[in-house]
This record gives structure tokens, C-alpha cells and sequence, in this order.
């Protein structure tokens, strides 16, 4: 079974933390004996909330189903690995995490998400990313980044997501922003010749 799921720049994501894994455990439902709804919980201990989960302010564990089929992550749950996460609330107040999310090991981060995540991601929360897979690819309005790592890169991982923030600028346009100085000066600006 093949699963797919809708790429994410790491400025979309509503929910957003940065934790360590200290432990993990295989749990089932109250409910079901089925081997399919069992579900990997991890402990972590939360360092950072970017953004979301305003509901849970001390998150102390995040779900996976045990099957990557069924888009379950696995996580180093032995060396204290630090990722940062992305999922969504179950109505019950816990945290779900799986292949359509961001888990990315914080190792593997670049030094420009890292200070995006503090400093830049939050000035794009007007804008859009639209990701770009094939040609044509046009913006739909202002408040609109276009993500082209797929097209230029054949990766989702690459320069934009790597080392860029979408952000709205002083104009209430959005456009890509790299760092250093001001936004008005470096942007990437996709609808340029």
C-alpha cells in the first residue's frame, strides 16, 4: 500500500513543537482487540511550543499508529533524539502524529529554520504556500508564496524549505524571505522575470 500525502513547508504547520523522545510504549484502545488500532505512544518532554495545541499546555505524549501503512512514524525513542513535530488534537486532548506531518529529527534542521521558527515563520501567518509540482505553476493572489523545491530540486527538501520563510511584507504582499537584512531587501520574488 502506498500512502501519500500533501507536502508541507515547515511554515504551514498550525501545530508546531519541539520535543525529545524519552520513551515509548505500544497501546490499545479500551475497546478493540484488533492488532490495526494499536498505537505507538511516545513520551517526550516538550522544549518549545512554536505554535497551536493552545488546548495542551503541558504535552507529555504524542500517538503514532504502529503501522507505517497506516501513516505511523517511527521515532528514537533510545538516545533522547530532539525532533520537531507536527499533528493534530484529538477531541479527547491528545496529540496524533503521522506521515502527513512534519517529524524531522532538530539535528537535521538548518540554521535558518531554526531561527525561523523563533523569529520569522509567525510574520507569514497571512500567507499561503502553494506548492508547485509541475509547469505552469502561478500564484493565485498576494497573499501567496510559491513553493518550487519540487520543481527546481526534485525534492520537497530543498533551498525554500531549507532556508527560506514565506512572510507578508510591508506592502500586505507575500514573498519569500531568506534573512539578514530588512524583508524589504531580500526577497525571493517568484513572480519577477
Amino acid at each position: 500500500m502506498i500512502v501519500s500525502c500533501r507536502a508541507h513547508h515547515p511554515d504551514v504547520h498550525i501545530h508546531l513543537i519541539r520535543a525529545k523522545i524519552s520513551g515509548e510504549k505500544i497501546v490499545s484502545p479500551s475497546n478493540s482487540s484488533s492488532p490495526y488500532m494499536k498505537m505507538i505512544q511516545y513520551e517526550i518532554k516538550m522544549i518549545k511550543m512554536f505554535k497551536g495545541f493552545d488546548r495542551a499546555k503541558d504535552i507529555q505524549y504524542v500517538y503514532t499508529p504502529v503501522f507505517s501503512s497506516l501513516c505511523g512514524v517511527k521515532l528514537d525513542s533510545n538516545n533522547k533524539a530532539g525532533y520537531l513535530l507536527s499533528g493534530s488534537m484529538w477531541s479527547d486532548g491528545r496529540i496524533s502524529i503521522g506521515q502527513c506531518d512534519l517529524v524531522e529529527s532538530w539535528d537535521n534542521l538548518s540554521l535558518s529554520q531554526k531561527k525561523n521558527l523563533n523569529y520569522r515563520y509567525q510574520m507569514g501567518c497571512e500567507c499561503r504556500i502553494n506548492t508547485c509540482y509541475t509547469v505552469p505553476c502561478a500564484s493565485t493572489g498576494e497573499n501567496e508564496c510559491l513553493w518550487t523545491d519540487w520543481l527546481l530540486d526534485n525534492s520537497l527538501n530543498g533551498e525554500q524549505a531549507r532556508q527560506y520563510a514565506c512572510i507578508r511584507r510591508s506592502d500586505t504582499s507575500c514573498g519569500w524571505y531568506r534573512g539578514g537584512p530588512p524583508p524589504e531587501k531580500d526577497f525571493l520574488d517568484m513572480t519577477d522575470p
